[in-house]
């Protein structure tokens, strides 16, 4: 049976994910966190605090941790030649080549949203961009519980990004984010972002295509955590038999 290691286990997602793996029939080999060894978790899973140890005793890790602790997790992956999920968001350019380096000796998934649900709505926005002109606006509003500390969040960029790829286009020279004071006129082409936050929304995201007098709007609704617990768990049995390479959720899903 397939072992799952967590990084980040003491936080919500790695709770949820605990509560996902057992439902799913899955075993948990343990967890690590900033946090002092031999505590449990959930089912009384002792969480410790060396990434590597855990690598060795599972089959394949999850990372829900901080992008700061991405480095030390690769590395103990790497070592134990493991696999990996990461679905920790606010990763910059720094991590993403972090991850690539990876990905060249063993299976990395990263993505900024597990839920089967947003990536099939990142397929259609992808679509929907590649078939309407750069008369239509793109604009992604986001919303998420007063405790999320990034922004853009990880599934709004995520969208973006599919936008982009849907116009051929470069997201980070082409994204417009927190419009203040006297901005000028909308750039054509431009893909636009909002983030709000507040109360304990757990994820709620909208992409809107405007064009002169017509709009189209789609965007998902995560009512708990557990959907994203639900994906980041298939993507870890699916990850497991795959080669060395960086994939993200569309494989999972066969887009």
């Amino acid at each position: 049976m397939t072992r799952i290691g967590i990084f980040g286990a003491a936080g919500r997602m790695g709770r949820a994910i605990v509560e996902a793996a057992a439902h799913a029939g899955l075993t948990i080999s343990g967890g690590t966190d900033n946090v002092p060894n031999g505590r449990e978790i959930l089912l009384g899973l002792p969480i410790g605090t060396d990434p590597l140890a855990l690598a060795e005793m599972s089959d394949i890790l999850i990372d829900f941790s901080v992008p700061g602790a991405l480095s030390t997790n690769l590395d103990a992956c790497i070592a134990a030649r493991k696999p990996i999920v990461i679905g920790t968001t606010g990763l910059e350019a720094v991590h993403h080549a972090l991850i690539d380096e990876a990905a060249a000796l063993i299976p990395v998934l990263q993505t900024g949203n597990t839920s089967l649900g947003v990536n099939l709505l990142a397929a259609l926005v992808e679509q929907a961009a590649a078939r309407l002109g750069d008369d239509w606006d793109i604009e992604i509003v986001e919303m998420h519980h007063r405790h999320k500390v990034d922004a853009p969040s990880g599934t709004a960029l995520l969208l973006g990004e599919a936008a982009a790829r849907g116009r051929g286009i470069a997201l980070g020279q082409h994204s417009e984010r927190g419009r203040d004071g006297i901005t000028g006129a909308r750039a054509t082409g431009a893909i636009g972002f909002a983030s709000l936050r507040g109360g304990s929304v757990a994820g709620d995201h909208q992409v809107i295509l405007a064009a002169e007098g017509e709009r189209i709007e789609i965007g998902h609704r995560a009512e708990s955590r557990a959907i994203f617990a639900k994906g980041a768990v298939r993507a870890a049995s699916w990850l497991a038999a795959q080669p060395p390479g960086r994939y993200d959720m569309k494989s999972v899903l066969g887009l």
